[in-house]
């Protein structure tokens, strides 16, 4: 019976250990003159991706509704920030809307439309990107976040990866 719940035990460790293998991230310029089309056509983002939207004074980072994008609409904003770094941890599946709030911005090209699926993203992380130059003016820059891959997956907790080591060791001495 604790030969049953040391297995238990151990299985339970490891299923709390394992994450998936990547997250990416996408640096996104945020400034007049900027055609941000490129940025999403033809890629997927994924929960556990981040966008960072970096700018100066004089611009916002506004999520609005997809009305609200497709019209330039100001004042309605779900989300709004100003602060020159925005970072955007995408947690749900769906389209998102990002705008910049200041008058005439918008319909200046400061329109960002994505669409996060639950699958892992592509052409934007699950591996290394290379950063590419892009004009237009502003660009992006984007990144990715990886652990060691593992056919997918990966520790996520070097802690956690000691803990396992030590229980399967401390255990194997404890068998009779």
């Amino acid at each position: 019976m604790s030969t049953l719940l040391g297995c238990l035990a151990l299985l339970g460790l490891f299923f709390y250990m394992v994450a998936p293998a990547s997250s990416a991230t996408l640096t996104v310029n945020w400034s007049l003159g900027t055609d941000y089309t490129p940025l999403t056509t033809g890629k997927s983002f994924a929960v556990g991706d981040t966008i960072v939207f970096t700018y100066g004074a004089g611009h916002t980072v506004d999520e609005v509704s997809e009305n609200d994008y497709k019209s330039c609409t100001l004042g309605n904003s779900i989300t709004s920030d100003s602060s020159g770094t925005t970072t955007i941890s995408l947690t749900t599946t769906g389209p998102r809307y990002f705008i910049c709030g200041i008058p005439g911005h918008c319909t200046g090209g400061m329109k960002l439309a994505i669409t996060v699926a639950s699958t892992t993203s592509n052409g934007v992380g699950g591996g290394t990107t290379t950063p590419t130059s892009f004009t237009g003016g502003g660009g992006y820059n984007p990144t990715t976040t990886q652990a060691i891959p593992c056919a997918g997956w990966a520790v996520s907790c070097p802690l956690g990866a000691l803990v396992a080591t030590w229980a399967v060791v401390f255990y194997a001495l404890a068998l009779p």
